[in-house]
């Protein structure tokens, strides 16, 4: 931290620092003393927050400057969580923050600009479409730390078994699967019915759950009803496996695939490390991984996830300095190394896909998919879009309610969220 050489500016320093809110209300802070942060961590806090904690103390070490209390908030609660302590000026100094949630932070003032900041200092080693996510209204309020998308994971084996390939359209991928079924007794596919795992087929005939430029609702236009059509049309069929709509879900699809129950599911790679843990991918080269399949409109691909580290807005100045240089150790090459080697994530920099790091199947294989990722529009609602459809879309795929209705309830749904979109 840089300290004021004149008397006056000592004092207004120390002024500040004894009325900050940042890093949850206790600044704890000595005038003599390190500067502390608060950091919330949204990561898995037993696969991946160990990774983070080891990095925590490597920079205190080459900080001694600068303290970091570390806690581990669990990822479904930290956006409400962030949201309430940030209104109330008590939020910590850094999020580790979901991309979707960029825009409504940034709108209410919650998150720091981050432009021409140390923290930024490395922005052209940054995959290019990651920093535009990170942005809001022409301003970054974010430098990416990990990132993610979907992608159709395989199982190689029995794909070479069944004499198949990976599917390039939905429909190959519905032939497969009644090939792979004849051929090795196995079902072809499990798809889901979360919406953000259906959004793929929204992309696959050009379209999306709003067009946030044009300020439309176009869940239940034609093109919305055909993707979902195709999406309802997976869950019935020789080696396509039913639909779950129970709560636990996603495990189920998980174990299975893993275990080599089913064939090919689409998933993200926080999974990597647990797909290595399964019975069929012992040996990591037999997991196979390729871009979801195309739709229609002959147009593949998948929504960009990830998290960035922000900084509140909130903070004093003392904590946003230390914070920028923690963001700049935290996002660095060797930092990205060091957590996509433990934790077999996606590095958001080029050049921290290291020989070493491609060496991981998964993450070489995710990396070759992330050029067909599309990313989120910069609407403050759009990540809560997807509610309305968690609701609905398992009643479909249920046969608890029609296509036509289950999209119109949706549609109404959204329309309330964004109330100034047309339909």
């Amino acid at each position: 931290m840089r300290r004021g050489i004149a008397a006056t500016a000592l004092v207004a320093s120390l002024a500040l620092a004894a009325t900050a809110c940042g890093g949850d209300g206790d600044s704890g802070d000595k005038a003599d003393g390190p500067v502390t942060i608060t950091w919330w961590d949204t990561s898995n806090a037993t696969n991946e927050a160990p990774t983070y904690q080891a990095l925590v103390k490597e920079f205190e070490a080459a900080n001694k400057d600068v303290k970091v209390k570390y806690v581990n908030v669990p990822f479904d609660q930290a956006q409400n969580k962030f949201d309430t302590a940030a209104g109330a000026s008590g939020a910590p100094d850094v999020l580790r923050s979901e991309v979707g949630w960029t825009p409504a932070f940034a709108k209410k003032g919650y998150f720091l600009p981050l432009d021409g900041t140390e923290a930024l200092a490395d922005e052209s080693k940054f995959q290019p479409s990651l920093i535009e996510q990170a942005k809001y209204e022409g301003k970054t309020y974010g430098v990416p730390i990990v990132t993610d998308t979907l992608a159709l994971v395989y199982n190689k084996e029995l794909f070479e078994k069944a004499g198949v390939e990976a599917p390039k359209t939905w429909d190959d991928l519905k032939k497969a699967a009644a090939t792979i079924k004849d051929k090795t007794g196995v079902d072809g596919y499990w798809g889901s019915t979360q919406a953000y795992y259906a959004q793929s087929f929204l992309y696959g005939e050009g379209t999306d759950t709003v067009d946030a430029d044009g300020k439309k609702i176009t869940v239940n236009s034609a093109e919305a009803k055909k993707a979902y059509g195709t999406w309802l049309e997976l869950f019935d069929g020789k080696g396509l496996h039913k639909a779950d709509t129970t709560a636990d879900a996603y495990a189920h699809i998980q174990d299975a695939f893993v275990n080599g129950k089913v064939a090919a599911i689409v998933q993200g790679p926080w999974e990597i490390t647990n797909f290595y843990k399964g019975s069929a991918f012992k040996d990591k080269q037999n997991l196979g991984i390729a871009t979801v399949p195309a739709g229609s409109s002959g147009k593949a691909g998948a929504p960009t996830g990830g998290h960035n580290l922000s900084v509140y807005a909130g903070s004093d100045e003392a904590k946003q300095q230390a914070t920028l240089k923690f963001l700049k150790f935290m996002t660095s090459a060797k930092s990205q190394e060091a957590v996509a080697l433990k934790n077999s994530t996606l590095p958001t920099r080029d050049d921290a896909y290291t020989a070493e790091v491609k060496a991981d199947p998964g993450i070489a294989g995710y990396q070759g998919v992330l050029s067909a990722a599309q990313p989120r529009p910069a609407l403050p609602e759009y990540s809560s879009l997807w509610g309305p459809l968690d609701t609905e879309l398992p009643k479909i795929a249920g046969g608890k309610e029609s296509l036509d209705k289950g999209l119109g309830n949706a549609e109404t749904a959204i329309a309330k969220l964004v109330p100034d979109f047309s339909k």
